[in-house]
């Protein structure tokens, strides 16, 4: 493993970084504190050791590389099943969850919105919801709560896990054939990440009411 990535190399070479991944992913709509953005990035800056032209030369390709696409596909499963499992907690929710909602106006102006976009089959609000910051856990629970249909929403839950994990692993992957399989690259590729967070907040910001859109 890439000595540069210091004292967690030996944790990102091993097979528990994808179980590591997939628990951080699920959770994270729980608690969105948990690095899971971290993980993803540092295992796919790692993974661009083993597929580096330096490292190649040098006759040293480390073995016990995570493989991007397993890493990708794991970090979108456990995508959308974090976001199934907030969606049928908030549906099984009952009256309180609904007077919660109704006391918070960033809940209820996402419960408008949302409803809107997928009773007009665009649910690119979920889409711009998983790269915001805890966009993602106040959708599921407002698609949830407003007993939207499953084939409404799990589409779009799809393809947003789907969408940030590729562009996660893409970010680590590429920064760490650009600039070495180091922490610089590392950090360059999680401001990246938080950069398409703050944009992806301030569309969904952007997004029209209902009543707006008529």
């Amino acid at each position: 493993m890439v000595e540069s990535l210091g004292s967690i190399g030996s944790l990102v070479s091993s097979p528990w970084i994808y179980a590591l991944v997939a628990v951080s992913v699920l959770l994270d709509i729980f608690l969105p504190v948990l690095p899971s953005g971290v993980l993803v990035i540092t295992a796919a800056t790692a993974a661009a050791a083993g597929t580096g032209a330096g490292a190649a030369a040098a006759g040293r390709v480390p073995q016990d590389v995570p493989d991007i696409l397993v890493l990708t596909l794991c970090a979108a499963t456990a995508s959308v099943l974090g976001d199934l499992a907030v969606y049928r907690l908030a549906w099984r929710g009952g009256p309180r969850l609904d007077r919660a909602i109704a006391r918070s106006r960033r809940l209820t102006t996402a419960q408008e919105r949302l409803g809107g976009a997928l009773a007009r089959g665009g649910g690119s609000l979920v889409v711009l919801a998983r790269f915001a910051p805890a966009g993602r856990s106040v959708v599921s629970l407002v698609a949830g709560t407003a007993h939207r249909r499953i084939r409404e929403f799990l589409p779009w839950s799809a393809l947003a896990g789907l969408a940030w994990a590729a562009y996660s692993v893409a970010l680590g992957y590429f920064g760490g054939q650009w600039l070495g399989a180091t922490w610089l690259a590392a950090g360059v590729s999680l401001v990246a990440l938080f950069g398409a967070g703050a944009g992806a907040a301030y569309l969904m910001r952007r997004q029209p009411r209902p009543t707006e859109a008529a």
